[in-house]
């Protein structure tokens, strides 16, 4: 793209971008990938301040790695800010129910005059000795109130869509549903009917490709608000950072384009980064992860024939209910496949992780014994490494914008089981549109899990491989010197070297 809406002139400050995310694990994760890429791209002439709660801080504070890069890599050009919010210091990550509470407790302190999140958004501290003006405010694209926080402090304002475009789009549409009389309509009636108000997906997408809120739309609904915000400070950000790349993206994404045209594709953003490391000379490893990860599966995973292993993981948010989890189990037992399971914290509705252990010794013996022939079960794996490795077949997902981008890259087939968010679109892309993946959304029975394995694993395994291999080069590419996303980071660099605060691109 070569019109840049930013001022091109030498600010007197220099560059100072500080990184707003929502203080859940996909957001984190991927936003600090973001930090990382900057300091590296920019050889940290940018100064980067990331904006986080104490709880999230502590939270990646319990991860080695994390630790050891953070305290030795970037010296003084990363500094992490915290401020308090809602989750006490012995509770879990927050779950989808708190993510409107969340965002919106947040978006409160940002608006608040004189409160020490809105200090951090205007200099980086609250400490007068380590105060330096931001010159750019990146933030969660869900924080619609920054349009307005960044104008009052006179700031450029860049959103970081941590979800999918496809998803995104549908969020942004939900008015064009809304007008076309596509929506409302309820659970579960007619979810094969088509949805042609979204321009750029008429031909594929069903009311079961919405987002899960549109299956009981209700306008009160939190979450329903904090997206339509969205949609409506959508225009008014400066530009749009993606974590996608340009050849993935489909008809659809130039209407995005239309709404704001400065938009920077710069992912997949784990793979940008790996090659700017490997540029600069790099070897430190990391992870963003809010929870210790338990890296033996790796070893487990080293004794197994290649593409043999599916892996499986719902993800840091999802939740299920105890029948789905052995619904889960039986299927995957009787597909007579080598699993690795990711089983979190927090996984199941209504029972706490003593009660799930207790129950889990219940179950029928041949599941038992199946599960300890060809599987291995972990509470966290550092799934970067996990889908990289030779063993891994398949990956049974929830379908998050992050774990289809990792998927994706590592040329690692799907099965599909969204539950929330843009996921119910992202798996529709990877069955329909992509074709590397097969979509199960709305069953849990242990046949069907069963025949979906064995279908990714064995009857469908070499066409899936081809086309899940092609789309691998193309993220390669997209990362390599030249490449589209390569481009686009470049470009942003150098806006947020020189950009200005001016008025939104919608006024």
């Amino acid at each position: 793209m070569e019109d840049h809406i930013f001022h091109q002139e030498e600010s007197p400050s220099s560059p100072h971008v500080v990184i707003f995310p929502l203080p859940i694990q996909g957001p984190i994760n991927c936003m600090l990938k973001l930090a990382h890429l900057i300091l590296y791209s920019s050889q940290s002439t940018i100064s980067v301040t990331f904006l986080t709660t104490d709880f999230i801080r502590r939270r990646l504070d319990l991860n080695s790695t994390f630790r050891s890069v953070t305290t030795t890599n970037y010296g003084p050009h990363i500094r992490f800010e915290t401020v308090p919010d809602l989750v006490g210091p012995d509770e879990d990550p927050r779950g989808s129910r708190h993510v409107a509470e969340l965002t919106r407790f947040m978006e409160d302190q940002a608006k608040a005059e004189g409160s020490r999140l809105r200090e951090v958004l205007a200099y980086g501290s609250t400490e007068a000795e380590l105060k330096k003006p931001v010159t750019c405010i990146i933030a969660d694209g869900l924080y619609g109130c920054m349009a307005d926080v960044a104008q009052e402090l006179r700031l450029p304002l860049v959103y970081m869509e941590t979800i999918s475009p496809c998803g995104l789009w549908t969020y942004i549409c939900l008015p064009n549903m809304l007008q076309a009389g596509e929506l409302p309509f309820q659970g579960k009636e007619d979810l094969d009917a088509a949805i042609t108000s979204v321009p750029g997906m008429e031909t594929y997408l069903r009311r079961c490709d919405l987002p899960s809120f549109c299956r009981a739309y209700d306008p009160n609904n939190p979450v329903i608000k904090l997206i339509l915000n969205e949609a409506k400070n959508f225009p008014r950000a400066q530009g749009h950072i993606f974590n996608t790349f340009d050849k993935l993206e489909g008809d659809y994404f130039p209407h995005i384009q239309a709404s704001c045209p400065n938009l920077y594709n710069i992912g997949p953003l784990h793979l940008n980064l790996k090659c700017r490391m490997i540029q600069h000379k790099a070897t430190n490893s990391y992870s963003n992860s809010l929870w210790l990860e338990d890296r033996s599966c790796l070893e487990w995973l080293d004794a197994q024939p290649p593409k043999s292993v599916l892996f499986v993981s719902i993800g840091s948010i999802a939740v299920m209910t105890w029948d789905q989890l052995m619904e889960f189990w039986y299927g995957l037992v009787n597909s007579k496949t080598r699993f690795l399971w990711v089983r979190r914290p927090c996984l199941i509705i209504g029972l706490s992780d003593e009660e799930v252990e207790s129950r889990a010794l219940g179950v029928a013996e041949e599941v038992l014994v199946g599960t300890k022939e060809r599987g291995c079960i972990v509470s966290w794996a550092p799934q970067e490494e996990v889908l990289a490795h030779e063993a891994i077949g398949g990956f049974l997902t929830h379908s998050g914008w992050n774990s289809t981008l990792e998927s994706i890259v590592e040329g690692v087939p799907m099965i599909c089981w969204p539950c929330l968010a843009d996921q119910q679109a992202n798996s529709r892309l990877v069955s329909k549109v992509w074709k590397n993946g097969l979509d199960m959304k709305d069953s849990c029975n242990r046949v069907v899990v069963e025949e979906m394995i064995k279908e990714l694993m064995e009857t469908k395994r070499d066409e899936l491989l081809v086309r899940a291999n092609e789309m691998a080069k193309l993220a390669a590419e997209a990362v390599a010197k030249g490449g589209s996303s390569y481009n686009d980071l470049n470009r942003l660099l150098n806006d947020i070297k020189l950009m200005k605060f001016q008025t939104p691109c919608s006024e």
